[in-house]
């Protein structure tokens, strides 16, 4: 593999499609970005691919530091079946920053991509330097106050306006940076095939298995020890905005940012603010 393909230039629109083996999977993946340094390797929502990302953020991050943007097994034009449990998702991705040769990232997750994020960090030691959670939760969490099933099961005109109901608030000034939102992610031109039924019911059923109450539900995240950053906007409707503050006071080295007048995508409504927060973090 040539290093032509990582060179400062590519961006978020023309970074090429590249593809690497492990755990028997072809993964697809996107390098692009300052080189040198710590990469930080990007978690994808529900349903998403690489394509859902906000160029305003994998770009406002490159300009610091590589980026590493990924379909995990079976998603997209990733090879595979989607495992059904996010522990399997975090041992894929693990497989798969290996498989690139780092010694060290930091991982970003953003909804069941935090999920995934945190197994990372459980499961890969010295891997994962630090983390950044976006609008996300801990195991067992109460989901009785999520709107998700009556979002996600709504018809909307076009498609694509679900993802102004899932990531922005309803307000016109958080509507209005959603419609930029989405046209800043539609200008790539060679995209990322959509997901597939198995892909969707898989992720599914891991959230159901993630959600289930249990009363040691918040053990676990005394064992994820590295710096994090918990993101998430004032009113999350899909993961409620109180698990991130629990995410924030049980993990050991958390620090918490609550964006105004936003919800589940409030780092794709301030784009600028997150990457100066991002950076700050990061270093």
């Amino acid at each position: 593999m040539t290093h032509s393909n990582h060179t400062p230039t590519h961006t978020h629109q023309t970074a090429p499609t590249e593809f690497v083996e492990a755990n028997g999977i072809r993964f697809a993946y996107r390098r692009f970005g300052k080189p040198g340094g710590v990469p930080v390797v990007f978690n994808q929502h529900y349903t998403g691919t690489m394509d859902y990302w906000d160029p305003a953020v994998t770009d406002g991050l490159a300009r610091t530091r590589e980026v590493i943007l990924f379909n995990n097994a079976g998603v997209s034009s990733s090879s595979g079946e989607t495992p059904a449990s996010f522990p399997e998702m975090g041992a894929n991705a693990i497989a798969f920053i290996r498989a690139l040769g780092l010694q060290q990232v930091d991982v970003l997750g953003i909804s069941i991509g935090g999920f995934v994020a945190q197994e990372i960090a459980l499961q890969g030691g010295d891997l994962v330097r630090k983390i950044i959670l976006v609008g996300t939760g801990h195991r067992g969490n109460d989901m009785t106050a999520s709107r998700s099933t009556e979002i996600f099961s709504e018809t909307y005109e076009p498609p694509e306006h679900l993802w102004l109901a899932v990531h922005f608030a309803p307000s016109q000034v958080s509507q209005e940076a959603g419609l930029a939102f989405l046209e800043r992610k539609w200008r790539r031109q060679d995209r990322d095939p959509e997901v597939s039924a198995q892909t969707v019911a898989a992720q599914g059923e891991a959230i159901d298995k993630w959600i289930a109450p249990d009363e040691n539900a918040l053990a676990y995240l005394k064992a994820i020890v590295q710096p994090t950053l918990v993101v998430q906007g004032s009113n999350d409707v899909i993961i409620p905005t109180a698990h991130s503050v629990t995410l924030q006071q049980h993990l050991p080295n958390a620090e918490l940012v609550i964006y105004p007048d936003s919800n589940h995508g409030s780092i794709y409504q301030y784009p600028e603010r997150f990457v100066a927060h991002a950076e700050q973090f990061l270093v």
